[in-house]
């Protein structure tokens, strides 16, 4: 039995070509195991040689025999097709290997290839596995290739996924999703110039939201930094405002300490870290003794115990309360136990900001629903009846609803937060969960709050009974978007990730959506469109045993529609509710809020279900309410990528 590989006489034979595939006179590249190589048809002879020629490195077999030389496509420098000499006797010929023409193919010989030196990148990649980092969305290129090579390595040690996507974009919306979801950083990797500058709006997305990312940049080669080389972008200015820590690999750098701190600035800043690598440095050998480092020994715990009279004036202020109200946002996300324990303590409601929709489930008697422009009159009713707020991880951004005019303990872990837009009564420095324990075992017991259950299950009837009535509007223009998210709270499963863009689509999830345990992922302080579709990427990476949806517009999908490939190349069973209204439906609705013309928000789109379907995925088109539940039942069940068109009403939102 033939096979495309042999071991004979020292050397390693690989077929490379059929017999007869070559016309005389022609040459063509072939790989022989990691070798690329130029293959010559010349004078009735096949012959190879090493692809690069040694000028700048021109792939030979690109070229073409003239004249009986083989020229090579960049620069026009001659070599005999067979010996790989220079005409005119100069030296700087080109490596040959032997060529054997069987019945089955052409074959070559190359000799053992060596075990390649550990590289300076090797460390470096290694170490980022160490400190916990697996996952890297991006792209491969001519200015990341020592890089990739090293991730590569890693990858096939079952210590690393690597996730390639079809826009740099992605791979920082991505790597900002599943920070978000699990608070630990994921890696994008990108060239040098466009790609790595492509980063920027996903990267400013997740600094905003405090969000743990790292970027892992080409460069060009040192050498021809400065006067302007292809691609060439000061990398260093480009990320100086993103990026809390941005450093350049050099020869004579700490290579594995680089790394350490790149993902200690990230982790403990919850911030964008920043390496540039450039290329002559990235295939360096490791120097003796090089070792990858790790965490051990590098990270605090970071249960900080908030100060003492801080924590007394917060007792003092909410214990004469008799209607408190708890106002979470994005940063309570992994400290919500502690939270509901004080909550249900005080019996008070817990309302959240739009970002963070979903830490408490709508069905806990004190659940009140999201505040401000993407909420509910639930909780919008509770905040005018309050006495007194407890503000836990959240801003005072006008998007928020939080009300400066009421007696207010704010608690975060970074102190620039608190009292950052206007004075607050009582500031708090502190983790979450450390603080809400104590408050909990100061004040239990303490307290004489009204018992505000049955006005938050009055609450939720009267709005749930609106809901329902908005849901069966029809004006026959399409699907309304209470229909579209009420059916996405009967089926999607309670456990889901739910990845949302940005638009009248996310106004009308955040105010018709019900959440029971699901994880809600959006871009919160940058709202960049097109956020929806790759966050939901990153959610996959991080949980994979989740189901992943994305809730999109028209306008946000078409930013980075072709992630969906992506999706299907790596088996990403997420499930995609598009809401097709042919428009920017909220720059229209901005622009007659303003008394201006609607003016330039009109979207030209395909039928995205069939464009699902081209691109290897299920696509289901749903034009009526009547069809909804079935096809949205039929979405959720499949078995890989799947996405539902919904023709919505641009009116009923």
């Amino acid at each position: 039995m033939t096979t495309d590989r042999e071991v004979r006489e020292g050397r390693h034979w690989f077929r490379v070509a059929a017999v007869g595939e070559l016309p005389e006179g022609r040459v063509k590249t072939v790989v022989a195991g990691h070798r690329s190589l130029a293959l010559s048809h010349f004078e009735g002879k096949h012959c190879a040689l090493d692809n690069a020629c040694p000028h700048q490195g021109g792939p030979l077999g690109e070229g073409s025999i003239e004249g009986g030389w083989l020229r090579c496509p960049w620069h026009g420098w001659d070599y005999h097709p067979c010996t790989g000499k220079s005409p005119g006797g100069f030296g700087d010929g080109i490596e040959q290997f032997p060529v054997e023409e069987r019945d089955d193919g052409l074959w070559v010989g190359l000799p053992e290839e060596e075990a390649p030196p550990e590289t300076v990148t090797d460390v470096m990649a290694r170490t980022l596995t160490n400190w916990g980092v697996t996952h890297v969305f991006g792209m491969v290129g001519h200015s990341n290739l020592g890089l990739a090579d090293a991730l590569r390595r890693e990858e096939q040690a079952g210590r690393l996924t690597f996730i390639g996507v079809r826009h740099e974009g992605a791979a920082a919306f991505a790597a900002s999703g599943y920070a978000k979801l699990t608070g630990r950083p994921a890696a994008c990797l990108t060239i040098a110039g466009p790609g790595a500058t492509n980063l920027l709006t996903g990267l400013w997305d997740a600094k905003v939201d405090r969000a743990p990312i790292l970027a892992l940049t080409g460069q060009v080669d040192s050498q021809v930094l400065g006067p302007g080389a292809f691609q060439e972008v000061d990398l260093g200015a480009a990320f100086a405002a993103v990026a809390a820590w941005s450093q350049p690999v050099l020869a004579t750098s700490k290579h594995a300490e680089l790394v350490s701190l790149a993902v200690k600035h990230a982790i403990l800043q919850r911030d964008v870290a920043h390496l540039v690598f450039p290329d002559e440095v990235q295939t360096l050998p490791a120097g003796e003794g090089a070792q990858p480092a790790g965490p051990e020994g590098r990270v605090t715990r970071r249960t900080i115990t908030p100060p003492a009279e801080s924590l007394d004036e917060a007792v003092a202020l909410l214990g004469k309360a008799k209607r408190p109200v708890i106002v979470v946002g994005h940063g309570a996300r992994f400290e919500m136990d502690a939270v509901v324990a004080l909550a249900e303590s005080l019996s008070a409601p817990v309302i959240t900001t739009f970002k963070g929709k979903g830490l408490i489930p709508d069905a806990h008697p004190l659940a009140g629903g999201v505040l401000g422009r993407s909420g509910t009159p639930i909780a919008s009713w509770f905040m005018n009846e309050a006495d007194a707020l407890l503000v836990l991880g959240a801003s005072f951004a006008n998007h928020t609803g939080i009300t400066p005019k009421l007696p207010t303990v704010q608690v975060d872990f970074d102190p620039m937060i608190l009292g950052k837009t206007h004075p607050v009564d009582v500031l708090v420095w502190g983790e979450i969960g450390v603080t809400a324990g104590l408050l909990r075992e100061r004040l239990h017991g303490h307290t004489e709050t009204v018992d505000v259950r049955p006005e938050l299950a009055e609450r939720w009837k009267l709005w749930r009974a609106e809901k329902a009535s908005r849901a069966a509007d029809d004006r026959g223009a399409g699907v309304n978007s209470a229909a579209v998210f009420a059916a996405l709270s009967r089926h999607a499963d309670p456990d889901a990730v739910i990845a949302v863009d940005v638009g009248n689509n996310t106004y009308s999830f955040g105010r018709y959506f019900e959440c029971e345990r699901q994880s809600v992922l959006m871009s919160g302080y940058l709202g960049s469109i097109g956020f929806g579709y790759p966050a939901a990427m990153g959610a996959w990476a991080a949980a994979p045993h989740r189901q992943i949806l994305a809730v999109t517009g028209d306008g946000g999908f078409g930013q980075y529609m072709g992630e969906l490939t992506t999706a299907v190349k790596h088996a990403m069973p997420i499930k995609h509710v598009l809401l097709n209204n042919s428009e920017l439906g909220k720059i229209s609705k901005e622009q007659r809020a303003g008394h201006w013309d609607v003016w330039q928000t009109s979207l030209h789109n395909p039928d995205f279900s069939r464009y699902a379907e081209n691109c290897g995925a299920l696509g289901v088109r749903v034009t009526v309410l009547s069809e909804l539940d079935t096809a949205l039942q039929r979405v959720l069940a499949h078995d890989g990528p799947a996405l539902l068109e919904v023709i919505t009403d641009a009116e009923l939102i």
